[in-house]
Formats: C-alpha cells, structure tokens, sequence
C-alpha cells in the first residue's frame, strides 16, 4: 500500500510541475519589426558585399561569384551601384542604376532597371535606422546574399 501512495504522490507531484512550467508565464518580451522606416533611411553611400551562384550560361550549372562595391541611395528612391563583379577568377567592374522601397516595417526591395545588371531584385531590411542593410536576390536564376553597411554619415 505504501508503494502504491508513494507512486500516486510521485504522479500528482509531476503533474503539478509539468502544470507549472507549461503555464509559467516566462520574461521574456516578444520581438517586432522596427517601425517607421521610409525611402530616407536609406541615403548616402553604402560598402557591399555580395555572394552567390548564378549560371554563366543561361541552362548552366551555378558557379559561385562576388561582388565588393558601393551602393548610392538618393533617400528619394532611386539608387547607383559600382562594384567588381569575379567569377572563375575573371574580374569585371559594372554600374547600374535602379530604384528601391521601404516599409514601415523596415522591409523592402530594390530592383535594377539599367546597366548590365537590369532585372536583378532583391528583397531587402534595413537595420539601425539605416546603419545596415541586408538583402537577398529574388531574380530567377540567381541565389546570392547582400550586405550594405554605411560608409559615413551625411
């Protein structure tokens, strides 16, 4: 009979803990999005780098490339991009020119519209009110990170 207490008391005793823990109301505060963000968070001159697979040949296998340059954005919308582009070790430079967005939530994109690098769109977030960004190419046939910081304030 003892063992038979025991056990019920050891059972109600976990119940009681696993009770406690699942409903315990933990400290820890819950994380939104930044807000307030617009098109003039993003304004002056920012370092990049960018790192991918893209295929050299349209149908080709992906090869890896990076790219180390500046972004320039207008706080208006409209942006400038010089950067070197190496891909099985053969450098290239480029420039492009584009337009970008912001949402309040400090979500974005940016989408190239002249240069050689038309028709790239990256899906983009702005940390620091504007110290950062980071971003991903969306465009089909490509897989590749960025990352922007801001070179100086202006």
């Amino acid at each position: 009979m003892k063992r038979i207490v025991s056990a019920l008391l050891a059972l109600a005793g976990s119940a009681a803990l696993v009770f406690v823990v699942t409903s315990w109301k933990h400290g820890v505060t819950p994380v939104h999005a930044q807000e307030g963000c617009s098109v003039a968070n993003l304004h002056g001159h920012y370092a990049f780098s960018q790192e991918g697979y893209a295929p050299l040949v349209e149908g080709g296998n992906f090869l890896p490339f990076f790219n180390v340059g500046v972004l320039a954005f207008d706080g208006a919308g409209t942006l400038s991009v010089s950067f070197t582009d190496v891909q099985q070790g053969v450098a290239s430079t480029e420039t492009d020119g584009g337009t970008y967005t912001v949402n309040p939530d400090c979500t974005g994109s940016v989408s190239l519209t002249t240069g050689p690098g038309a028709g790239a769109t990256f899906n983009t977030v702005i940390i620091g009110g504007g110290a950062e960004a980071f971003g991903i190419n969306t465009a089909t046939g490509f897989t590749s990170r960025l990352d922007a910081k801001k070179m100086r304030s202006e």
